[in-house]
């Protein structure tokens, strides 16, 4: 028995070696050599085709003659991609396979939203831009101005850290002498226009279209002056299947650097060795070493969460999402939380004539923040200037303060007793209707409804030290705003092909709507028992002052529109479009109340000629041209037109009785102008797409010509012949110039491994053509002024004819004179340099570079391989000029006599007596070029995991990776909009951050 059970065991080893050598035997013989030949549809062979048996790594490329062989079992499928072309699927049938790929014209077929309808990119023939969802920034985004950041050629933008901050964001240059909503894009969302972009959460958008020139952004007449964006949100699918969707991440900020300014070894060193007495500033038997900047300073945490649902079938579609983001500012007090809820839901009625859908967003939003004012009440200024030889705190805990130094205050103390909260609550509902009355034809109605809503709560309580709070012991100040926008727009769109080459277009629409804004009241008491209720029991204050009663202006707008357009399509070869609107606006004077705003384009599709068809070097080359005219109605009240009168003062009246009241003074407080009209932006625009490779490089040069004329502004005037001493009217003239350039390459494809790559330049000139006509008149207008010590009253920008805006107007500083001092070079009336100076006056300030870069730029590199991706996205902005108001106030000598702190570099570079080392001069004016890593990715896509995740993938990412600048600020991104940019201001900077994140996306 024993040998029996020995022999089969022996045998065993044996058995099982030949049947792994049958199945094995099996599978070769089950295995085919598939050879076969892959080609356009031209017939031109194609070189490194993928071609992977699916659901495998099984695969390899073809030859330089297109050609391939790969090892793969009969009935199993392989998978043929190539760039520019359709992916196609072919079943293995035998030992031999032909195939032809067709050209992928997607990019041309991509629907373009252009305002009041959309078209195929190929038959655009204006300035467009997409940028889609999944190639926008990545970050802790708070508005989807910050996604957009080095993507779009012409937009220049300058991001914050503030988690209450705005993105500064202009496209194709200032063209506009008045700041806020006048120098920014107009916005539309899911084709209701005007609406605030805080209804959208970053993670819920599809697309963002921006349009850039006049002839594409004229059919928005008077609000389209500074560009159109376009943003599509996602909706529900229509595949008869729920999905849910959930994204998310957690970040961790941390302040990218900090001013170097003295410690108090520093200050007691360089006070000892210029015999500075600066006993009374500092208890010099308990001298502490506090860094300020370490105790305002911390990492802030930020976390967000987005959950949506969609689904639907081909009658009804639905979708809803939340969003919740709570993000915390590195510095301390600062911090934001937002709730944002969106509901979609589509369908078809009368016979699928009649397609409705209903919209409700709301969002709501609570910011803190600390004091940002000047005269040193600002914790973003204070945490560098104030004493490191003093404590946070007195022995007994009470804050450490020294009122006896002028404007200085304790910043820890500005951050636990001097609040700030805004609460912003925004409600929107939305009704489409879009009737197909014949085929081709569709009457569309659109109504909106949007409440805005604000809430400022301030408290300082008992132990501030702000003055004129400081002796009231406790103030509470809350006011409220509401906003109310409503819209009708209804227009019809007709699409007809005739004989198949001639495709006509025509969209006609009239629009009401009507801005309620600025309706709201405030209130301040003061004089509080104890800090315990804040701002939340105002009865409870024991005092109140008539004049802290606060009052506002509702201003009622309204706005009625016609518009129309009209586009033609010869074959797609020769495209034009033409389209008019005519606004009026109870915003401008009775003489001016209506504008139309026109605009033309055309284009032609070389590609598309005989001639160009046996060419092997363009995929694609369009030319187009077009010229519009657009206006600037945003920002006004209801109020700049006309004469108002209101309180300038008070006066006692004392009645018959002997009784006294006070009673408030009335005057004149805005001129009456009748003649006050629109703003008026003209645009040339010339471009040209190509396309090589087979469109694995794509592009897109640009060359614009930009004017605006009668621009606003507020002039002097005499009150012998006005009742008020300043005339807002139209004057002015700008003109922006430039070229964009925008390249999209894939230069390497390989069955496991993709790098694509897109670059994008801008170039714009921005000048000032005239500010003064025969009736409104200045020289020039005075802007920035950066408030320096024993320099108050200095400017360092000036607006004038002949210059762009943010020129900067300085004194020249000419270095030191015999006892170390600085000097400045002097000139005589007629500009003469004839010496030089130690007292300066505005006759020595000269031109000292533009804030206005000379290239913008953004290049994002996408590389893939296998499941893992890797995206790496750079932006700059090159050839402009800051002026580092932060550095000239931090080197001025006179803080440490006073008690203050200033910057380390003070003992190297300063001599203790140069009181004039921090004026206003190009000595501050310095290179704010700068190359940043902005955006660092790296993403696992797992794929479909079971039979309930569709999709999993999860991401870490770091922003503000590294930045190559001169700059020697904290940060060379500084604000480039308004009226006076490229000012790096010491009380409003916030400090730049670097963000890691970890995230994850996962659909079910």
């Amino acid at each position: 028995m024993c040998k029996v059970q020995l022999k089969n065991a022996r045998l065993r080893p044996f058995a099982l070696f030949m049947a792994l050598f049958l199945m094995n035997v099996s599978w070769a013989f089950a295995q085919l050599t598939v050879t076969g030949h892959v080609k356009s549809t031209s017939g031109d062979p194609l070189i490194g085709v993928n071609v992977v048996e699916k659901g495998t790594t099984n695969g390899t490329v073809t030859d330089m003659d297109g050609n391939f062989s790969l090892r793969v079992e009969k009935g199993k499928t392989l998978v043929f991609s190539y760039i520019g072309f359709l992916s196609q699927e072919n079943v293995v049938r035998g030992n031999r396979m032909n195939i032809t790929l067709k050209e992928d014209t997607e990019t041309l077929d991509e629907v373009v939203v252009i305002g009041y309808g959309s078209m195929q990119r190929k038959d655009v023939t204006s300035s467009i831009t997409t940028v889609k969802a999944e190639d926008m920034n990545v970050g802790v985004i708070t508005t989807p101005a910050q996604m957009l950041q080095g993507k779009v050629p012409g937009l220049t933008i300058a991001n914050t850290s503030d988690p209450n901050g705005s993105a500064s964001i202009s496209l194709r240059g200032a063209s506009s002498l008045r700041t806020g909503e006048a120098m920014e894009p107009y916005y539309v969302v899911d084709g209701v226009p005007g609406v605030s972009i805080s209804l959208v959460a970053p993670e819920d958008i599809e697309s963002i279209d921006v349009l850039r020139d006049a002839s594409a952004t004229a059919i928005y007449g008077s609000k389209a002056a500074n560009g159109v964006i376009i943003i599509t949100t996602k909706k529900g699918k229509k595949d008869g299947r729920t999905s849910v969707s959930y994204s998310g991440y957690v970040a961790w900020d941390h302040t990218m650097k900090t001013l170097d300014m003295m410690d108090a070894n520093q200050v007691l060193d360089f006070a000892n060795k210029n015999n500075i007495d600066i006993s009374s500033y500092y208890d010099a038997k308990n001298v502490a070493n506090t860094n300020w900047q370490d105790e305002v300073l911390r990492t802030g945490f930020s976390h967000n969460h987005n959950v949506s649902i969609n689904g639907g079938n081909e009658k009804t579609n639905y979708s809803a999402s939340l969003n919740f983001q709570d993000r915390e500012g590195v510095v301390r007090g600062t911090s934001m939380d937002r709730l944002t809820a969106r509901s979609f839901v589509q369908t078809k009625a009368l016979n699928n004539h009649l397609e409705i859908s209903l919209s409700l967003n709301a969002s709501i939003r609570n910011s803190s923040t600390g004091p940002t004012g000047s005269t040193g009440q600002s914790v973003l200024d204070a945490m560098y200037y104030y004493s490191p030889l003093v404590p946070v705190k007195n022995a007994d805990g009470s804050w450490y303060s020294n009122t006896s130094i002028s404007q200085n205050y304790n910043p820890v103390s500005m951050i636990n007793e001097d609040r700030y909260d805004t609460k912003e609550k925004l409600l929107q509902g939305v009704g489409k209707a879009t009737l197909h009355i014949i085929d081709g034809l569709d009457w569309n109605l659109n109504l909106s409804y949007q409440n805005q809503q604000y809430i400022y709560s301030n408290y300082n309580s008992t132990q501030t030290q702000l003055p004129n709070l400081s002796s009231r012991h406790g103030q509470a100040d809350r006011s409220t705003l509401e906003n109310i926008r409503k819209q009708m727009e209804t227009y019809l769109n007709w699409e007809h092909t005739f004989a198949n080459v001639h495709k006509v277009g025509l969209m006609a629409g009239y629009s009401w709507e009507q801005a309620d804004n600025n309706d709201g009241f405030g209130l301040k008491v003061y004089n509080f028992y104890n800090d315990n209720l804040g701002y939340h029991n105002m009865g409870m204050g024991n005092s109140l002052d008539i004049n802290d009663v606060i009052s506002n202006n509702l201003s009622t707008l309204r706005m009625i529109s016609f518009y129309g357009r009209v586009n033609y399509s010869y074959n797609s070869k020769y495209l034009l479009q033409a389209t008019v609107r005519r606004d009026g606006s109870s915003a401008f004077g009775e003489n001016h109340r209506w504008a139309t705003f026109p605009s033309v384009s055309a284009a032609w599709r070389i590609t598309e000629e005989n001639f160009m068809k046996n060419q092997d070097i363009f995929d694609d080359l369009k030319l187009r041209v077009g010229y519009g005219v657009s206006g600037n109605s945003l920002g006004f009240d209801a109020f700049y037109a006309h004469q108002i009168y209101g309180s300038t003062g008070w006066f006692t009246y004392v009645d018959a009785n002997g009784t006294s009241n006070k009673y408030h003074i009335l005057g004149a407080t805005r001129n009456s102008n009748p003649d006050l009209k629109w703003e008026s932006t003209s645009m040339f625009n010339v471009g040209l797409d190509f396309g090589f490779f087979n469109n694995r490089l794509t592009g897109t040069i640009e060359y614009y010509d930009k004017r605006t004329s009668d621009l606003i502004y507020d002039y002097p005037v005499s009150t012998n012949r006005y009742s008020y001493g300043w005339m807002t009217a139209n004057v002015g003239d700008i003109s922006n110039k430039g070229i964009e350039i925008t390249i999209n390459a894939v230069p390497v494809q390989t069955r496991n491994f993709t790098w694509s790559t897109s670059i994008n330049l801008s170039h714009n000139k921005n000048i000032v053509k005239k500010l003064s006509n025969d009736t409104y008149s200045v020289d020039y207008i005075n802007m920035g002024n950066p408030d320096i010590g024993g320099y108050t009253s200095s400017t360092v920008q000036r607006i004038m004819e002949g210059s762009p805006l943010g020129q900067f107007y300085v004194y020249e500083w000419a270095g030191y004179d015999e006892s170390g001092s600085s000097i400045f070079n002097d000139y005589d009336a007629d500009g003469n340099l004839v010496g030089t100076t130690d007292a300066p006056d505005d006759t020595d300030r000269r031109k000292a570079g533009s804030a206005q870069p000379k290239i913008t730029y953004g290049w994002n590199n996408d590389l893939t391989w296998k499941n893992w991706t890797l995206n790496a996205f750079f932006q700059g902005v090159a050839g402009n000029k800051i002026f580092n108001a932060t550095r000239a106030y931090y080197n001025n000598v006179s803080l440490i006599k006073n008690g203050k702190n200033v910057l380390a570099e003070v003992a190297a570079e300063q001599n203790a007596n140069d009181t004039r080392a921090q004026a206003p001069s190009n000595r501050y004016i310095e290179n704010g070029s700068y190359f940043r890593l902005a955006t660092l990715t790296l993403g696992y896509n797992f794929g479909k995991l079971g039979n309930w995740v569709n999709n999993l993938r999860i991401y870490a990412t770091c922003n503000n990776v590294f930045t190559i600048t001169g700059y020697k600020g904290i940060d060379p991104e500084i604000n480039l909009g308004g009226l006076e940019p490229g000012i790096d201001w010491r009380n409003t900077t916030y400090p730049r951050t670097r963000t890691f994140m970890l995230g994850v996306n996962v659909n079910f």
